[in-house]
Parts: structure tokens; sequence; C-alpha cells
């Protein structure tokens, strides 16, 4: 019986948290529950409400994973033909300081589709969100390759340290990083969604890092 309480104490949470959140319309999203898993199923009418809902959930005490599966419906007055958002997207990676030349887009019915090189994912993440809050978005593919030239020195003890400095990690923290090749894998069990975002943000900023594998459990 707690089990089956607990579920219904979560899914109402997520529901009541994005009904609350006033950057989406939550009218067409159904919450399930099992155990702290949760998945977003439905519509909504844009790309930004689509991230939006996944962060809504994440805030949500008891929630260890978010599966989004919510599908963006444009309202007809949104939607743009390959060509123009096309154009558009590569305008706004252009006008964006921090993206890389090289970095491009292509659409194809909506779905945007980035490539290039980045040296750093702030670079790519910043390629992420100048094009996705553009008219006509339904989802984003990033296919932008991390490619660093330099030689990485002791990058899992510059991220053990960053983990060390960050307020949201406690001291006590049983997080574990494990460094090959530039790809950092972080281990162990973080209490909260912002804990976690800490530590793999921590493991992103280290230089050489190429890929960062999540393998953290949430354990609220």
């Amino acid at each position: 019986m707690q089990a089956v309480g607990k579920t219904q104490d979560i899914r109402q949470a997520v529901e009541a948290e994005l009904g609350f959140d006033p950057l989406i319309d939550a009218a067409n999203i159904t919450v399930r529950n099992m155990n702290g898993e949760v998945a977003l199923n439905g519509t909504v009418p844009s790309y930004p409400q689509y991230l939006e809902a996944s962060a809504a959930a994440q805030r949500v005490a008891g929630v260890t994973s978010v599966y989004n599966h919510l599908e963006v419906v444009l309202p007809e007055g949104d939607f743009r033909d390959d060509a123009m958002l096309t154009t558009a997207a590569n305008n706004a990676l252009a006008l964006n300081i921090t993206v890389p030349d090289g970095v491009e887009a292509t659409a194809s019915d909506g779905n945007l589709t980035l490539t290039g090189t980045a040296a750093y994912n702030s670079e790519r993440a910043a390629a992420e969100l100048a094009v996705a809050g553009l008219t006509g978005v339904r989802n984003v593919r990033d296919d932008i390759d991390i490619a660093y030239n330099g030689d990485p020195v002791d990058v899992d003890l510059h991220v053990q340290e960053a983990l060390d400095r960050y307020a949201l990690v406690p001291d006590d923290s049983d997080v574990q990083v494990d460094v090959k090749g530039g790809v950092v894998t972080l281990t162990g069990h973080v209490s909260n969604w912002a804990e976690h975002d800490a530590a793999v943000s921590a493991a992103w900023m280290a230089t050489g890092v190429i890929d960062v594998r999540d393998d953290l459990s949430i354990t609220d």
C-alpha cells in the first residue's frame, strides 16, 4: 500500500509541477510513474516546452529518472519549410559567438540536425541553445563531435577537484570518476537532480573531455 501511495504522490506532484510552470502548456501531457521512474506522454506545442517538461519533472522530489516521450505538434502558424528553417538555424549559429565555425544545421520536417566539430561541450550546448527556440523546430539532434587536440593531463583529478568545490555536491559524496581516452565515467549516488546535474557539468568542464558517461544513481 505504501508503494502505491508513493507512486500516486509522485505522479500527482509531477502533474502539479507541470501545471505550475508558466512555460508549459500541460493540457495534453499525461504522467506515468513506476517507483520514481517517470514517463511523460502526449503533446506540447513547441520544442522549448518539450525541454522544460523534462526539467519540471526532474525538480520533483522522488523522481529518479525521466523518459520524455512527448511529441511536438506545432500550431498551424508555426510551420516552416525545410529551406527556411535551415537558413534561420544557420543564421542563429553564425550569430552566436560561442558556437565555433563549421557547425551547421540541416532541417527535415521541423527536425534539426547539428553537425561539425567543437572543442568543448559548452560550445556544443551553445549550438543547441541557439536553435532550440526557433519557430518551426520540432526536435534537435546534436551530432557535433568533440575534438580536443591537446594532451589532457590528470582529467580525473581535475574533475574530482571540481566536484569537491561544487556547493551542490556534498562533502560525503561517493561519486567516483574514471577516465579513459578522454571519456569520463561517473558512478556513485546523488540525492537529487540538482546534485546529479552539478556532477555531470563538472565532468564536462574539464579540459580534454570528449564524452561523459552518466552512471549515477539518484537515491532520493
